[in-house]
């Protein structure tokens, strides 16, 4: 059989490939913007900016020594709670008791100096009965599989109805001087309160960019599956991040004891509300993963800045719940359609 030639052949496209290295340079330059400086806090900075500026055109007594004092030590405890609280957001949970803890914590510590207990040894219980109720808080997430939710909202009730009864729904006082100079004296002019909070924060934000566990957290809330598969003690790094939250939350109590000259039963509700609003104005997102230690702080620098201001220019303070409402609302969907936009 004769086979005949072929006398034409048809062109075949042809595409060549060019590696990584050979392709044309994108620009090197760019404007820098203020989120790539300070990252998902920039949102959080631009609102305290301006709310900042505006109060001080509003109110010639914004700016005084005696009201920047008075200011930093309502928005420490607030910042001290919220840290605690972004470790436990930042693993897609949520902390409802750190209020009512940080009721507890206060009521027993002013309980014990009363009863004649010294300072430091009647701190350390009160910080440790905060732990000890974060950590049951952990075991009941990780251990009972009971939702964040649920177990936390079970030890704020518990919390709230302990410190009740140990005080008879009444105010304990008599303590010494020298416990509640802690939280109203001052070192050079600077508030101890403000002092210790910036302590917790920066401690808070070495742990969190500068540790193995830092980056086990952020792991944790980003997929706690892959990240056991990964290796990551998925259960033990829960338990710690409630245990820390319920740590801080007895601290704030300490010092809000401290503060106030009293142990006050009722001291402390609505503060995990606030914990978790300061945490989602500074750019923390409640799905996990997302937030840091700068960022809380300055979602409590600005509710603190916004009460504050309105006391001075005489607001509603019914109409300043609206306002963090809104904040909130206009944060957690920013983030969303962040979100979107980058998917």
């Amino acid at each position: 059989m004769v086979v005949n030639k072929l006398m034409w052949r048809e062109e075949v496209p042809t595409t060549t490939i060019t590696s990584e290295a050979e392709k044309p340079a994108a620009p090197s330059h760019r404007v820098l913007t203020l989120g790539d400086i300070a990252g998902r806090e920039s949102g959080g900075l631009v609102v305290l900016l301006v709310a900042v500026g505006a109060l001080t055109l509003a109110s010639d007594t914004f700016l005084t020594g005696g009201n920047l004092a008075n200011l930093a030590r309502q928005v420490a405890i607030f910042g001290i709670i919220a840290v605690g609280q972004l470790l436990v957001i930042l693993t897609a949970g949520i902390d409802l008791s750190v209020g009512s803890v940080l009721g507890l914590s206060g009521a027993v510590t002013a309980q014990l100096l009363v009863a004649g207990w010294p300072v430091l040894v009647a701190i350390a219980v009160g910080v440790a009965i905060g732990a000890a109720l974060g950590l049951a808080n952990g075991l009941l997430v990780t251990r009972a599989k009971l939702p964040p939710f649920i177990a936390t909202l079970g030890m704020l009730g518990i919390a709230r109805g302990v410190v009740l009864v140990i005080t008879d729904a009444k105010t304990v006082q008599g303590l010494p001087e020298g416990f509640q100079e802690i939280a109203n004296g001052t070192v050079l002019g600077v508030p101890n309160l403000l002092l210790i909070a910036a302590a917790v924060v920066l401690i808070v934000w070495f742990v969190l960019t500068r540790t193995v566990f830092g980056r086990y957290i952020y792991a944790v809330g980003s997929n706690p599956e892959s990240a056991r598969l990964a290796g990551v003690p998925v259960t033990a790094v829960t338990i710690s991040v409630y245990a820390i939250s319920g740590l801080l939350a007895g601290l704030g109590g300490v010092l809000l004891t401290s503060r106030l000259g009293a142990g006050i039963p009722t001291a402390g509700t609505g503060f995990e509300l606030n914990a978790i609003a300061a945490c989602v104005i500074g750019g923390a997102s409640l799905f996990g993963a997302k937030g840091g230690a700068l960022g809380a702080a300055t979602g409590a620098l600005i509710m603190g800045v916004l009460n504050n201001g309105g006391n001075l220019l005489a607001i509603n303070a019914f109409y300043l719940q609206i306002a963090i409402g809104v904040l909130i609302l206009v944060a957690v969907g920013f983030d969303q359609w962040n979100s979107r936009m980058r998917q």
